[in-house]
C-alpha cells in the first residue's frame, strides 16, 4: 500500500463519497481527504457547514434517489451502514452495483468467519453487509475495526458529574484510535487500483483493554480518581432506555455485552495500511482530556 501521509506522494486523486461523515470516524476521514486534495461528497441527514472541496448531499442510505445522486461521478465510497438490520441495504447495493465505485466498507473484528450466526446483532449486521457486497460482485475492501476509542465519549456526562463511570461489562478488545482507522481508510481510498489489498483488514490498537482499563487511562489523563462500576445487564438496559437511547440499539448493546467473546487479537494491520503503528488508548485519553472536563 502506498504512503499517503504526504499529500504529494500519490498521483491518484479520486472523487470520494463519504458516508457517516459527521460521526467520530467520518470527520477524521473528511479531514484527511481534504489534506490529500481529494474531491469529496458527503451523504448526510442534515446539511453540513460550507467547506472548500466538500459537496453535501442531504439524504440517507435507505433512500435510493439520494444514493443515486450522491454516486454521480464518484470513484470510491467509504461505507458505514448505520442500521442494525441489512434488509434495507438491498436498494443501496443495487445503486452501488450500477455505479461500480471502489467500496471501502467499515466492518467489525467481532465477526467470527466460522460461525453460521454471529453472537450478537451488531456482529450479525456487519457479517450480512459483507456478504451482500461480495454477492453483488462489488469486491469491497473490508476494514474490520475493533472497538473505537471514541466510543468512550459516551462517558463524558458521567465523568463530568462524578468519579464513577458505570455500564455493562463488555469483552476485552484491542481498542483502536479512530484516527488510526481513518488513516488506514484514506490509504485504501487513495491507493492505485493495482496496489489494492481487499482484506479483510483487522484494525486493532496495540493492547487489549477492559472498560476498567480505559477508565483508568482516562483517570490518569484527567488527573482524577475515576473508577468503573459494572452494572448488571437489566439495570444497564433500564438506564440506557431512560437516557433516551433507541430500544433496538439498547438491546443490541446488551446482547453484545452478554454474548460477545473476549478477543486477544492484536495486529499490525494499521501499520501495514497507514504506515505507522497504532496509537494507544492512553495517548487518545491525553489528547481528548479536555472533552471530559
Amino acid at each position: 500500500m502506498p504512503d499517503t501521509t504526504n499529500p504529494t506522494s500519490s498521483p491518484y486523486r479520486p472523487s470520494v463519497l463519504v458516508t457517516g461523515a459527521t460521526g467520530n470516524l467520518g470527520r477524521e476521514i473528511v479531514d484527511r481527504l481534504a489534506v490529500h486534495g481529494a474531491h469529496m461528497r458527503c451523504l448526510v441527514r442534515d446539511q453540513g457547514a460550507p467547506r472548500p472541496g466538500v459537496e453535501w448531499v442531504v439524504g440517507d442510505l435507505t433512500d435510493p434517489g439520494a444514493v443515486r445522486e450522491a454516486l454521480v461521478g464518484i470513484d470510491a465510497v467509504f461505507l458505514i451502514w448505520p442500521l442494525l438490520d441489512s434488509t434495507a441495504a438491498h436498494d443501496l447495493i443495487a445503486e452501488l452495483t450500477t455505479a461500480a465505485p471502489r467500496v471501502v466498507y467499515l466492518s467489525s473484528t467481532a465477526i467470527d468467519d466460522e460461525a453460521a450466526r454471529q453472537s450478537d446483532p451488531i456482529g450479525q449486521v456487519h457479517a450480512d453487509m459483507e456478504a451482500l457486497l461480495h454477492e453483488a460482485g462489488l469486491r469491497p475492501v473490508v476494514l474490520r475495526s475493533d472497538t473505537l476509542a471514541s466510543n468512550s465519549r459516551g462517558w463524558v456526562q458521567q465523568v463530568r458529574a462524578g468519579d464513577v463511570v458505570s455500564g455493562p461489562e463488555v469483552a476485552r478488545t484491542a481498542v483502536v484510535d479512530e484516527r488510526d482507522v481513518a488513516d488506514a481508510a484514506v490509504a485504501v481510498l487513495l491507493a492505485p487500483h493495482d496496489q489494492l489489498d481487499y482484506g479483510p483488514h483487522m484494525l486493532t490498537g496495540p493492547e487489549v483493554l477492559s472498560r476498567a482499563d480505559q477508565v483508568a487511562h482516562l483517570s490518569a489523563a484527567l488527573r482524577r480518581d475515576l473508577r468503573f462500576q459494572v452494572l448488571p445487564a437489566g439495570l444497564a438496559r433500564s438506564r440506557m432506555l431512560a437516557d433516551g437511547r433507541p430500544e433496538p440499539l439498547v438491546e443490541a448493546l446488551i446482547a453484545a455485552s452478554v454474548w460477545r467473546r473476549e478477543s486477544r487479537r492484536v495486529t499490525d494491520h494499521v501499520e501495514r495500511l497507514a504506515g505507522h503503528p497504532a496509537g494507544t488508548f492512553a495517548r487518545w485519553a491525553i489528547d481528548h482530556a479536555a472533552e471530559f472536563n
